[in-house]
């Protein structure tokens, strides 16, 4: 997808397949359903919510003091620890490494973070070979495309469309879309892979502070089959990714798969607290604009995100625009505050992709109130003057009608006589809400002038 597209555009074209988009709609919904259920067989899910949530506010409350008592004892774990600004320090970082073992091929387990940072192009460009071990990222990867959801990254793709992938780069056999047949060719084509690669890098989905040690969570196991197969294990994490004790992470691990596919739990949930004997093991710990958002009172909640993507799951908008129409890592609703933090001027149509249903923040396993900062994120993009010079003139003009009285009158009446003398003036591919659907037919009159005549009815009920 072109990174110069705006959602809407990328949404339309995502859009012309009309059966594939029914699909999309409906799978997303199917996992949403399997949320529901999982969720609703724990008593205490609200609780769990509320304590997940708690300790998110502790953490973003204290993050400086965990993140000192996380280093330090990863330090003494035996672990090295790298502090990276930004994407491009953190790419140099692990490129550095890389380097310094002196290897031109690496193995990589699923990272938000890595996909946030372009660590794969630039590693490329280093002539780095680096292979995504995560089936959905590595199908994603062979057609050249960034994944369009952090926990189902090929989920946009049909069964059909990752058999002619495989055939045409694994040489598999044409046309055969037995999805038990593709999951083997993926397995014998990656296991050379991870016993060949000396280096591998993970994701974190929590780090802890007590402990200096880390939690990756896997359903294939591709995470521990690079770790304990390579020399050098690198892990890359955002620094939210801290929780204070280890005793806190049974609350994150029972929210976690629940609300991302509706399992119990994850089928590896594999803890790394120190390098294997003649071993080395990296944590990089990120910023990249994570610290400016936390400094934002509106959006700081936004960090404690767990990556679960029930979000996005359960948007219309994403559901029924796809991914890669988000133009950005994270895609979806926490997608949407997330990436304006990073490029207002590149981000700014990413809030406005959303309903305002809410239905966002009613899923969210830590609370965030996702739809609330969408709106909130409105606001600031007009005030800074993002948004298009068409909307903006529009939304004045509604203003100043919606504002004074006589002119909103005034207005109502044109615009019924219009549409009902002539309706060829709002029906035509000018009128952007005509495009998607039927115009209303224009009403004999307005609620003002009904309320005027029987206003006074309705009163006398009212003090009765």
């Amino acid at each position: 997808m072109k990174d110069n597209l705006s959602h809407s555009e990328a949404a339309a074209i995502f859009n012309k397949d009309e059966k594939r988009v029914d699909w999309h709609d409906e799978t997303l919904w199917f996992v949403r359903e399997k949320r529901d259920k999982a969720a609703f067989q724990i008593p205490e899910w609200e609780t769990l919510r509320e304590t997940a949530s708690q300790i998110k506010n502790n953490v973003l409350s204290n993050i400086k003091d965990y993140l000192v008592e996380f280093e330090a004892n990863a330090l003494k774990n035996g672990i090295i620890v790298h502090w990276a600004a930004d994407g491009a320090e953190h790419n140099k970082i692990v490129h550095s490494i890389i380097e310094k073992h002196g290897v031109k091929q690496m193995v990589k387990s699923k990272s938000m973070l890595t996909e946030e940072c372009h660590l794969n192009e630039y590693l490329t460009e280093k002539g780095i070979d680096v292979i995504d071990t995560d089936l959905g990222e590595r199908i994603v990867q062979l057609r050249n495309e960034p994944p369009s959801h952090i926990v189902l990254p090929a989920i946009h793709l049909k069964k059909q469309d990752v058999s002619e992938t495989f055939h045409e780069h694994l040489g598999t056999e044409k046309g055969n879309n037995d999805p038990q047949y593709l999951t083997e060719a993926a397995r014998l084509h990656l296991r050379d892979k991870f016993l060949t690669r000396k280096v591998a890098l993970t994701g974190v989905n929590f780090a802890i502070a007590e402990t200096g040690e880390i939690v990756v969570c896997t359903n294939e196991g591709n995470a521990d089959m690079g770790v304990h197969l390579a020399d050098v294990h690198i892990a890359c994490m955002g620094f939210e990714k801290i929780i204070p004790q280890r005793k806190h992470l049974g609350v994150f691990l029972r929210l976690l798969a629940r609300s991302a596919t509706g399992q119990p739990i994850t089928t590896f949930s594999s803890h790394f607290k120190k390098p294997r004997g003649g071993k080395e093991m990296h944590i990089v710990i990120v910023d990249n604009g994570r610290t400016t958002q936390l400094g934002r009172p509106d959006f700081r909640n936004s960090l404690k995100c767990i990556r679960c993507a029930a979000c996005m799951n359960t948007c219309p908008v994403y559901r029924r625009s796809g991914g890669h129409s988000y133009h950005t890592a994270v895609a979806g609703p926490i997608g949407s505050i997330l990436a304006p933090n990073l490029d207002m001027s590149k981000n700014a149509d990413l809030p406005f992709a959303s309903t305002l249903c809410g239905s966002c923040t009613n899923v969210c396993p830590v609370k965030i109130d996702i739809h609330d900062q969408l709106y909130k994120w409105r606001q600031v993009l007009v005030k800074e003057g993002y948004t298009p010079t068409v909307k903006t003139i529009a939304m004045k003009g509604m203003s100043a009608v919606l504002s004074n009285p006589v002119v909103f009158d005034f207005a109502g009446k044109a615009g019924r006589f219009v549409m009902k003398n002539a309706p060829f003036m709002v029906n035509n591919n000018l009128n952007a809400w005509y495009k998607q659907r039927e115009m209303p037919a224009p009403p004999e009159e307005s609620f003002r002038e009904w309320y005027k005549k029987n206003g006074k009815e309705f009163k006398g009920k009212d003090n009765e």
